[in-house]
């Protein structure tokens, strides 16, 4: 039998704080990655999504960013490095003390949108992120892109890491994902989506935008809570990979 990790970025609504999509998401992952308010949410929208996780025994983890609610993260800031990893200290730091005040645990910490497609590239940017963990709690995992700096740094840093893969995002053949500003960057269907997430888990592959076939480590994929659809694939996907005989548990768990 096969075992896979799905996780889903969530805690992100802004205007309404609304969770909606959250709890519907819950049941079917095993480890969610709680926006920190630094890009989206606030600590009331942080500690219902650490309560949710805990009702469905899912794996916590932060989602830190860049301090820029205005552009969702997505845009890369240039700011100093020490800067930078104080901020992500202060994410992680307070989605911490918030699980432990339920009677939760942080498992793991996975970097947001621009802040992770840049250290995926950028070795100097992904060791901020590692040396931002140890601080806080070197005992967590490094969500981080399959083949990149990040991994790198996480193992310089003796970090446990997680090779992530994105079952809904485009890759370029080089390995990187497609920008968002590029088109079909975003999948939405499940007739593409759940065949990719099974080539990943058995193959150890997905086929980038060019028709090249790449290869990669593949512990937890990634469902995006945001995208049109997310319920419905997710609820998809947890049927179709239960017929397949997956398992579907958290990292180290």
């Amino acid at each position: 039998m096969y075992r896979i990790d799905i996780n889903c970025d969530l805690g992100e609504g802004i205007e309404t704080d609304s969770l909606s999509n959250d709890a519907q998401i819950m049941p079917y992952i095993s480890s969610c990655n709680i926006a920190c308010g630094f890009h989206a949410g606030n600590p009331k929208t942080m500690r219902e999504c650490v309560r949710l996780a805990l009702v469905h025994n899912v794996a916590i983890g932060a989602h830190p960013a860049y301090n820029d609610r205005k552009n969702f993260g997505r845009v890369q800031l240039q700011i100093p490095l020490e800067k930078l990893q104080e901020e992500l200290c202060q994410q992680i730091s307070q989605l911490q003390d918030i699980a432990a005040s339920e009677g939760g645990a942080l498992h793991h910490v996975k970097p947001h949108g621009a802040l992770y497609n840049a250290a995926a590239t950028d070795f100097e940017l992904a060791s901020c992120i590692a040396e931002s963990i140890v601080e806080v709690d070197p005992g967590l995992i490094f969500y981080g892109l399959a083949n990149s700096k990040m991994e790198q740094a996480a193992s310089q840093h003796k970090l446990a890491f997680a090779h992530e893969a994105f079952i809904d995002r485009a890759y370029q053949s080089n390995g990187q994902l497609l920008p968002r500003s590029q088109p079909n960057a975003v999948i939405t269907d499940p007739k593409q989506v759940l065949p990719r997430a099974l080539q990943m888990i058995i193959r150890g592959s997905v086929v980038s935008v060019d028709g090249l076939e790449i290869s990669l480590n593949c512990d937890t994929i990634c469902l995006h809570g945001d995208s049109p659809g997310a319920v419905e694939i997710a609820n998809n996907l947890a049927i179709f990979l239960a017929g397949k005989q997956v398992e579907i548990r958290a990292v180290n768990t």
